[in-house]
Formats: structure tokens, C-alpha cells, sequence
């Protein structure tokens, strides 16, 4: 599956639903649902400005994923200001010309650590190897002690 870095805060905000519109300075012709990489470098500057607390942002994993559903390419750097509220980047990247669309974003409960790449670069994750049998005994289990835990 394809992965992009995005740098904190701002994968946070993607798989949070609050950006929408991801700026780069090149194109692509991709489409579809990948994942985002958060690498270990947070932008501090960014996080005062958007009031969000750095301590808490997971960085060298992989913390959801997203769906990119278009290229929109900028002819100006006013028609980029236009979507600042969807970009919320600063005035340090009025000079991208392109944004991608996301769409359907969504945080995942465990981040997975991974080391992050330039560009779309691609993932693949290993399945666990777990046996139906096994992990309906488990459950099966976890939920009898869970009774008893709870009765006493």
C-alpha cells in the first residue's frame, strides 16, 4: 500500500478530519486510499501556532490512513491563501503549487513504528499469523475471567 510523510501536527490533523488539503511543491497522479507516515521531526513553530501540545503527537509511525481524491493545482499564491482553513499551513508553503484532496481519514489505534521516505513510497505490512481457533479460545477466555473479575 502506498504511505506518505506528514509531518506533525499536521498527520495528526489529517487522520483527525480538521485538514483536508495537503500541500507539495510536485504533482502526482495517484489516487486512492494510502497511509501517513508521522516522521520523528515535529514542527514546533507549527504546533504553537495551531495551539497544540507537541508532547502528546506520535512521531516514527504510521498513524492512520486517507483517501486521495484529487490534485488541485494553484495559479497563485492568493488562490492558495483561499483554502488556508483546509491547508492550515503557514506562510512558509505559499509557494506550493499543488494541494491533494483528502477524504475519508482515520486515526489508527495503534500507530505502527516505521521509518518514513520522500514522496508515495511503498508499505508492506506483515499480517499476524493467528490462528482462528486460537483467538476464539482467547476471547472465549478473556471474557470468562472478565465474569468472574466483575461479579467479585
Amino acid at each position: 500500500m502506498k504511505c506518505l510523510s506528514v509531518s506533525q501536527p499536521f498527520a495528526n490533523l489529517i487522520i483527525q478530519g480538521k485538514k483536508t488539503i495537503e500541500l507539495r511543491r510536485w504533482n502526482t497522479s495517484f489516487r486512492g486510499e494510502f497511509l501517513i507516515h508521522a516522521p520523528l521531526r515535529i514542527r514546533k513553530d507549527d504546533c504553537k501556532r495551531l495551539k497544540i501540545n507537541s508532547k502528546n503527537l506520535v512521531t516514527g509511525a504510521i498513524v492512520g490512513m486517507a483517501e486521495l481524491y484529487d490534485v488541485k493545482k494553484y495559479k497563485s499564491s492568493s488562490e492558495l491563501r483561499l483554502d488556508s482553513k483546509k491547508h492550515l499551513a503557514s506562510k512558509n508553503f505559499l509557494s506550493s503549487r499543488y494541494s491533494f484532496l483528502l477524504k475519508n481519514a482515520k486515526p489508527f489505534r495503534i500507530p505502527i513504528p516505521f521509518k518514513g521516505k520522500l514522496g508515495f513510497f511503498e508499505v508492506k505490512l506483515k499480517k499476524p499469523k493467528i490462528k482462528t481457533n486460537d483467538l476464539l479460545e482467547e476471547l472465549i477466555d478473556e471474557e470468562y475471567r472478565y465474569q468472574w473479575i466483575g461479579r467479585h
